[in-house]
C-alpha cells in the first residue's frame, strides 16, 4: 500500500460459488481426501470448471483413491455450494473427470528428507505475510469487509432465509483513509447471480441488509446511497461455471490481503503443506499477526524466500513501516531464534498435515476463527511474548 496518508483503497471478495473459488473447493477437497488417509501424502491439484464438466488434474503420491469416491466428493462440493442448474449442477449432467497422477520422481528427491539432508522446499519462490490493526482480526477493512458481506450472504442463502439469489457472487469496498487509517466507507459494489424472475430494484433491496450488516455503523454514517451498487451491468441470470470457465488459484489477491500488502505470486489452494506457497505464506502470516498484537507496530510486513530442496528460508525480510531500524532488528532476531521456518518446522508449528484445508477455500485465507482440529491454526495469537520488549 502507498506512503500516502490519506487515500481511497479498494478490495474485493468472491463467493464459493464463483467458478474460479468452486475449482479453489474442489482443489482443496482433494489435498484434504488425500492427507486424511496420509498426513503425508503429496497433492497438487488443478481444478477447471465449465458448463456442466469439471476436470481434475495434477500430481499426487500417497494412498490410492477410489476414482469413483473422489468424484463423488466433487459431486458433494458442488451440491453444498447450491448448484442444480441447468448449466452446472452436482448431478449426473455435469461429467466429471480426474486426470491424477503420481508425482515426479525429480521433484520428490528434492523434497525429500534423507540421512543428514532436511526436507526441502517444494519449489523456489517469494511468500508475504500482513497484519495491520485496522480491524479485531488485524486484517486491512477493504479486504475484511468484502468477505464478510459474501460470507452472511451465503449463510442466508443456504439456510433459505434469502431467497432469489444464486450462489455466484461479487462484493467490492472502496474505504477512504485519513491519516493512514480507514475513517469511513466510499462505496460499495455487490454483484450477484439471481433468479430469472426477480427485478434488479428487489434484488438491491434485498441485498442492502448485507451491506449494513457486514460495515460497523461508525463507517457508514454519510454513506451516501448512490455509491451503493448492485449488478452494475443489468441480469445476473447465467452465472457460475455455466457462465464463466473457473480455474484453481485465479483468486490470490482475495485469498490474501486484497492487494494491501504484495504477494508472492503462488496460489494456495490445491496444494500439500510441503509446498511453501502455501504454508510459508501462512507462516508469515502467523508471524506479522503476532508482532501487531504485541502492540509494539500497527502494521507489519514479512517476505520469506525458499529455493527447491533447500530446507531453510534463503531470506526474512521485515518491515514495521515506522522508520525505528533497533526494533526491525530485534524483531528479526525474535524470528530467527523462535520459529523454524523450514517446510518440517512450519508443519510442526502450525500442524499442517491435516484435513483442514476445504474451508479455506472461500472468503480468505486470514483473517478468520482458529478451529478445534487446526483449521486456521495461523490465526493464533500465542507467541505475542516473543515480541514484547
Amino acid at each position: 500500500m502507498s506512503n500516502l496518508k490519506n487515500f481511497l483503497f479498494t478490495s474485493e471478495s468472491v463467493s464459493e460459488g464463483h467458478p474460479d473459488k468452486v475449482s479453489d473447493r474442489i482443489s482443496d477437497m482433494v489435498v484434504d481426501t488425500y492427507l486424511s488417509k496420509d498426513p503425508y501424502a503429496r497433492v497438487a491439484c488443478e481444478t477447471l470448471t465449465t458448463t456442466n464438466k469439471v476436470v481434475l488434474a495434477g500430481e499426487v503420491r500417497g494412498p490410492e483413491i477410489n476414482k469413483d469416491d473422489l468424484i463423488k466428493k466433487v459431486r458433494n462440493c458442488i451440491k453444498d455450494i447450491g448448484y442444480d442448474q441447468k448449466g452446472f449442477t452436482w448431478k449426473e449432467a455435469t461429467k466429471i473427470e480426474s486426470h491424477l497422477h503420481s508425482q515426479s520422481s525429480d521433484i520428490a528427491m528434492g523434497v525429500d528428507s534423507s540421512g543428514n539432508k532436511d526436507e526441502g522446499a517444494g519449489d523456489q519462490g517469494i511468500m508475504f505475510g500482513y497484519a495491520c490493526d485496522e480491524t479485531d482480526v488485524l486484517m486491512p477493512a477493504p479486504i475484511h469487509y468484502s468477505h464478510k458481506i459474501l460470507s452472511l450472504m451465503a449463510d442466508d442463502r443456504k439456510s433459505g432465509k434469502l431467497k432469489n439469489i444464486e450462489p455466484d457472487s461479487k462484493s467490492q469496498v472502496t474505504f477512504q483513509y485519513l491519516d493512514g487509517k480507514p475513517s469511513k466507507v466510499k462505496s460499495v459494489v455487490i454483484s450477484s447471480q439471481h433468479s430469472a424472475d426477480v427485478s434488479q430494484k428487489h434484488v438491491r433491496e434485498i441485498l442492502r441488509p448485507y451491506m449494513l450488516n457486514s460495515i460497523p455503523k461508525e463507517f457508514m454514517e454519510d454513506f451516501n446511497d448512490d455509491e451503493f451498487y448492485v449488478n452494475p451491468t443489468g441480469n445476473f441470470v447465467i452465472g457460475g461455471p455455466d457462465g464463466d470457465c473457473g480455474l484453481t488459484g485465479r483468486k490470490i489477491i482475495v485469498d490474501t490481503y486484497g492487494g494491501a500488502a504484495p504477494h508472492g505470486g503462488g496460489a494456495f489452494s490445491g496444494k500439500d503443506p510441503t509446498k511453501v506457497d502455501r504454508s510459508a505464506a501462512y507462516a508469515a502470516r502467523y508471524i506479522a499477526k503476532n508482532i501487531v498484537a504485541s502492540k509494539i507496530t500497527e502494521k507489519c510486513l514479512i517476505q520469506l524466500a525458499y529455493a527447491i530442496g533447500v530446507s531453510k528460508p534463503l531470506s526474512i525480510y521485515v518491515n514495521l513501516f515506522d522508520n525505528d531500524l533497533d526494533k526491525n532488528r530485534f524483531v528479526t532476531e525474535k524470528i530467527k531464534e523462535n520459529f523454524d521456518l523450514s517446510p518440517r518446522g512450519i508443519r510442526e508449528m502450525l500442524r499442517l498435515n491435516k484435513a483442514i484445508y476445504e474451508k479455506t477455500a472461500a472468503y480468505g485465507h486470514f483473517g478468520r476463527t482458529p478451529e478445534n482440529d487446526g483449521a486456521f491454526s495461523w490465526e493464533n495469537t500465542d507467541k505475542i511474548s516473543i515480541f514484547t520488549k
